[in-house]
């Protein structure tokens, strides 16, 4: 079943089982949104691992493997920190598929950088995706925006046949 023929959430936690993958999760401007959207799916258990809800750069360092200089050179809002934030939770949860989001989810700037500002990276056994999310001084959309892109990286990560 494609994914346009049911929910983009349902048709990834199919698609993973389908593969015997599992995911893990690591979110800052989400707050556990993503996780809790993966979530709401019965059954996600099968597949969903968990997650590191990294608001502190303190947590990112400690517990994803951010590396200090990453953050003092690029920031936490930069397409290098997402990067390491994926690779360490995939490592953390030993997971096959890792999804992380970072960025400014407004209605501030930070980091001198604008509100909407946001970065979302899939590890996963083919390597790493970063993808830059932009939107505008709303909070709750940005945090939602930011969520169905790293579904939609996921997703288009899934559709693609497995190695053998």
């Amino acid at each position: 079943m494609s994914p346009k023929a049911m929910d983009r959430v349902a048709w990834v936690g199919e698609a993973l089982k389908r593969r015997g993958w599992r995911l893990a999760v690591a979110e800052s401007c989400t707050g556990g949104l993503l996780g809790h959207r993966l979530t709401n799916v019965p059954g996600s258990s099968a597949y969903f691992l968990g997650g590191v809800i990294a608001y502190w750069n303190e947590i990112k360092t400690r517990l994803l493997n951010v590396r200090e200089e990453t953050l003092a050179r690029f920031g936490a809002i930069s397409p290098q920190a997402a990067q390491e934030m994926a690779e360490g939770v995939r490592r953390l949860f030993q997971a096959d598929l890792a999804l992380a989001i970072t960025g400014v989810a407004g209605p501030d700037p930070e980091e001198g950088k604008p509100p909407g500002e946001i970065y979302v990276a899939l590890a996963g056994p083919q390597g790493i995706q970063v993808r830059r999310v932009t939107g505008g001084s709303d909070r709750q959309e940005n945090k939602a925006r930011a969520v169905e892109a790293a579904l939609e990286l996921l997703e288009t990560a899934l559709e693609e046949p497995a190695e053998a």
